[in-house]
Order: structure tokens, then C-alpha cells, then sequence
């Protein structure tokens, strides 16, 4: 927000008291240095990158797929959450369904709805300069038919202004995924573990474990490679297999619980923060980089420590008053007896 500064000039100044009227009015000249500059309580958040980088595009990606460079993504639900990964330099960030769980407080991912995950999208693309977004597109928007679901990838896109959606589903999800990629949208395939179908899976169980089950996951991933997706996630399958599976794919696969022999990797914002109270599940394939949850409470708890002692806020947290200002206030409080 921009500094206003008043200009020195003479003003009728008339002092109002709740209690009784006061018919006096006091002219004085008041200078510039009499004046506070004005600022808004809060301010943006948002400022760029120390190191401003050009926006990652699909083309980005394939470049980095075909050098064998590994394709970073991380989630983010919110600005603030958007912003720090965008600064850290994500090539990718994903406006994730998980977000019903870490975010909304919700049970699991079949919660959250259309337009709550809009809504999301919207905060975390206002904060992406240089990251290429990614928009879930949670349960019950797509699966009706193709038409549903490019209605929905469409709002995805228009309203939540990230630059791609991602959903479930292998085989069986072709024929919508191609629906939606033939319209111009690009669109990330997830396979493997698939959250929002946890009841029909028994939980959340690793997949690819058999043959049979390689086989399926292998097939799943070339028929949405063969519908038009430019990358697909391949969660919670046996490394060695999401190795072979990323091998015989000309698109880049991203993993989470599936090894380093993908493309990439993604992780949940919140879960590699250690942005949770102790005790919280975390899956295996999961490795905390941080604790900034002990950090928040230690900074709220000092912050309620300091309020109820009265040592914050004093001195340079608090606005000045010209001393001549101050006692003439003084001046009429005592005057008016209040």
C-alpha cells in the first residue's frame, strides 16, 4: 500500500467527546513532521522471488523429462502455502484433494467438493509466478461421464486459474481423459494407490504388489498416456516396478511411495513440513524436512506470554502522539471532568 503523507496546512480541528458536546474549535497549523505516516494494518503478503526465473511450462517439463532431470512437485492449499513453495522453486505445485484433510479438517478426500477445490486454486494460483499448477479434481466431479468431467476440468482451469487438472483412474478413466486433452486442457493421470477410491481398494493399500497387479498398473499407465496425459503419479507401488513402468512410458511419471526411479516426486505440503501436532500418522514413504509446527507453537506461545505479562506491545511496536497533542487531550478530558 502506498505511503500518504499530509501536506502542512491550516484545519479546523474540532475535538468530539462522547459524554458532551464540546462547542469549541481549536485552529492550528500542523506540520509535516507532526504527522504519522499512514500504513494499513495488514499488508500483502505476496512479493516476488530474490531470483525472478521464467514461468515452467508443459514444455518445461518435457525438457526436463528428456534431460533426466527429476521433476520437483509439492502440494500447497492456500496462498501463503503456495508462496514459500514457489519461492523454494517447485517446478510444479499441485492444488491437491488431500487439501479435505490437511486443509478443511476433513475425514479424507470424498469430502471436498468442486467448488471448494476452485476456491483453493484460485488462492494458490493468485501466489504462483514461476511453478506450473496442477488443480485436482475431486470425487463426484468427473466420473458420471466425459462431458461432466470436461465441464469440470473446464471451471478447474476458467475459475481456479491454474494451468492444468489432475484425476484418478486408469483404463477405465481413457475415454474422459481423452474428452478433456482433445479440448486443449493438459491433464496429469494418477494411478496406482487412487485416495478417492480407498473403499473399493480395502484402505490404503500399496498396489502393484503381484504380477498381476504390475501388469494392470503398467496398462492403466500407457491407455492415459494413449488418451492424451502428459504426465501421470504413480502412488504407493513397489519401486522396482515404478522404475520399469516409468522405462516403458514416453511421459514423465511422478512419484509419491514409488522409488526414485520416476520421472519426480511429490509429497504433501504439510506432511514434509511437519506442519502437525506429534502423534499424527504419517505414511512410510514420507521423510520430514522440517517441524514447523513446534516453530508456530513456540512463536504463539511466546506471543500469549508476552500479551499477558503487558511487555508487548511497547515502544517501537506502538504509533507516537505530538507531546503538545497528548497534553491538550490531557487537557480536555480533565476539563470535561470524564
Amino acid at each position: 500500500m502506498a505511503h500518504r503523507i499530509m501536506r502542512p496546512r491550516t484545519f479546523q480541528k474540532t475535538f468530539l467527546s462522547p459524554f458532551s458536546p464540546i462547542p469549541a474549535t481549536i485552529a492550528r497549523p500542523v506540520a509535516v513532521s507532526q504527522c504519522q505516516t499512514r500504513q494499513s494494518s495488514h499488508s500483502p503478503l505476496g512479493t516476488p522471488p530474490l531470483q525472478a526465473r521464467k514461468k515452467v511450462t508443459i514444455n518445461t517439463l518435457h525438457n526436463l523429462h528428456k534431460k533426466q532431470e527429476p521433476i520437483t512437485m509439492i502440494t500447497a492449499h492456500d496462498f501463503p502455502s503456495a508462496h514459500v513453495a514457489d519461492h523454494a522453486g517447485m517446478d510444479m505445485i499441485l492444488v491437491g484433494d488431500s487439501l479435505a484433510m490437511v486443509a478443511l479438517g476433513m475425514e479424507d478426500t470424498s469430502e471436498v467438493v468442486l467448488e471448494e477445490m476452485i476456491l483453493h486454486c484460485r488462492s494458490v494460483a493468485r501466489a504462483t509466478k514461476g511453478a506450473f499448477t496442477v488443480g485436482d479434481l475431486p470425487m463426484g466431479s468427473y466420473e458420471i461421464a466425459p462431458e461432466q468431467a470436461l465441464e469440470s476440468a473446464i471451471r478447474v482451469i476458467k475459475e481456479g486459474r491454474v494451468q492444468s487438472v489432475k484425476l484418478e483412474g486408469g483404463q477405465e478413466m481413457a475415454s474422459t481423459i481423452k474428452r478433456i486433452t482433445e479440448r486443449g486442457i493438459p491433464v496429469v493421470g494418477h494411478i496406482g494407490l487412487t485416495p478417492q477410491r480407498q473403499n473399493g481398494l480395502g484402505g490404503f493399500r500399496v498396489q502393484g504388489k503381484s504380477t498381476i497387479g504390475a501388469v494392470k498398473l503398467l496398462e492403466d499407465a500407457l491407455a492415459v498416456q494413449d488418451a492424451g496425459c502428459f504426465a501421470v503419479v504413480l502412488e504407493a507401488v513397489p519401486a522396482p516396478v515404478a522404475a520399469l513402468v516409468t522405462k516403458r512410458l514416453k511421459i514423465p511419471t511422478i512419484g509419491i511411495g514409488a522409488g526414485n526411479g520416476c520421472s519426480g516426486q511429490v509429497l504433501v505440503q504439510v506432511d514434509m513440513s511437519g506442519n502437525f501436532p506429534p502423534g499424527r500418522f504419517l505414511p512410510k514413504f514420507v521423510k520430514q524436512y522440517g517441524n514447523v509446527w513446534d516453530e508456530s507453537l513456540r512463536a504463539i506461545e511466546h506471543y500469549k506470554s508476552e500479551v499477558k505479562s503487558r511487555a508487548y506491545p511497547l515502544g517501537s511496536y506502538t504509533y507516537p502522539m505530538p507531546a503538545e497533542e497528548l497534553t491538550e487531550f490531557e487537557r480536555l478530558l480533565e476539563t470535561r471532568g470524564v
